[in-house]
């Protein structure tokens, strides 16, 4: 059966990098990378200097419940290197990141790029979860109340998911706490009596995971729901939506095999920046939780203020969101030949 060339297969047949063998897709991608190492450097940049600005003098925050002598205190200002010029320390600071130097934690006196690897793995736990659990969830809502436009269904989806959406996370996580009412843990990764083995240590960090993971779920949820069913409605009245029904095929083929591929674009995008975006995102309720992440590590380094640990945390979420960012501007070149077309 002879079928009609889309409008997006012709774009892909004009596109101008295939004629020329790939080498426009390769100044594309060299161009974003250079974009990214750009920002990624402005990072580093405002991650110094904004520190700078916050009030609280860490010396006298390390030396407060000892008594020092202003020379004790000028020695420990040289042996951290804040008695130099802003420059000169913004310098050392720079050229030490070239060699994983993150600077050493002024409350802690180890190593930030230790501190930030071990609770990086707590954080990725927790927030993968949520996100895998929230894309899965929002994209097979977002598809339903789509498919139902102004039906019961949709309306109540919609509703709950705008609500949920506005929710602050901290809230949230304080009205689970009451209502599930010591059913489940309220801080921490662990359980001092859990028993030994594998199983039964996975099990505690599962149990221990479950309100965490669900206060993301519910906010993450939301969002993915109302752009997947956003971006589903502005397909619905497309041309080759009629065409693929006027050919006979059953409105749940037309669903899954047209309308949803195209509708996911915005949504894979979404994802990606998302992964970046909510470690960050993670922080309170962390806090809530008391749950070992780097936004526990964030909370605590505040009341120092302990510089170079914000600082590493900084670069560290700031670099994972320009990286998401990076390939979320790849991939949706590679799944949309419109976009080559631009």
């Amino acid at each position: 059966m002879s079928q009609a060339i889309a409008p997006d297969q012709a774009a892909v047949l004009a596109d101008p990098d295939e004629r020329r063998g790939g080498t426009g897709t390769l100044r594309f991608v060299l161009k974003k990378i250079a974009e990214a190492l750009a920002s990624v450097f402005l990072v580093i940049v405002l991650g110094f200097f904004l520190f700078r600005l916050l009030p609280g003098d860490p010396v006298a925050f390390m030396a407060r419940e000892r008594p020092t002598d202003p020379g004790q205190i000028a020695e420990l200002r040289e042996r951290l290197g804040i008695d130099k010029p802003i420059l000169a320390q913004f310098g050392n600071y720079f050229a030490g990141l070239f060699q994983g130097d993150f600077g050493e934690s002024y409350i802690e006196r180890r190593p930030v790029l230790d501190m930030i690897g071990e609770r990086l793995w707590p954080t990725v736990l927790l927030v993968g979860s949520a996100t895998v659990l929230a894309v899965a969830l929002g994209l097979w809502l977002g598809i339903r109340a789509a498919w139902k436009r102004d039906s019961f269904f949709d309306r109540a989806q919609t509703g709950i998911a705008l609500t949920f959406w506005s929710v602050p996370q901290f809230w949230l996580g304080l009205l689970l706490l009451v209502a599930t009412n010591g059913l489940f843990p309220s801080r921490g990764m662990h359980s001092p009596d859990a028993g030994p083995g594998f199983f039964a240590q996975s099990l505690d960090v599962l149990h221990h995971l479950i309100l965490p993971c669900l206060t993301l779920l519910v906010v993450f949820y939301a969002q993915y729901m109302l752009v997947m069913r956003s971006s589903l409605l502005g397909e619905m009245n497309a041309d080759y939506l009629t065409t693929a029904r006027a050919k006979g095929l059953r409105d749940d083929l037309v669903r899954r095999r047209h309308a949803v591929p195209n509708a996911l674009l915005p949504t894979v995008t979404l994802v990606f920046m998302q992964f970046g975006t909510v470690v960050a995102g993670a922080v309170t309720v962390e806090a809530v939780f008391s749950w070992p992440g780097l936004g526990q590590l964030t909370y605590d380094a505040l009341h120092g203020p302990d510089l170079p640990v914000l600082q590493g945390v900084f670069i560290v979420l700031a670099s994972a969101v320009v990286l998401m960012n990076l390939f979320a501007e790849l991939l949706y070149r590679v799944l949309d030949p419109r976009v080559r077309t631009a």
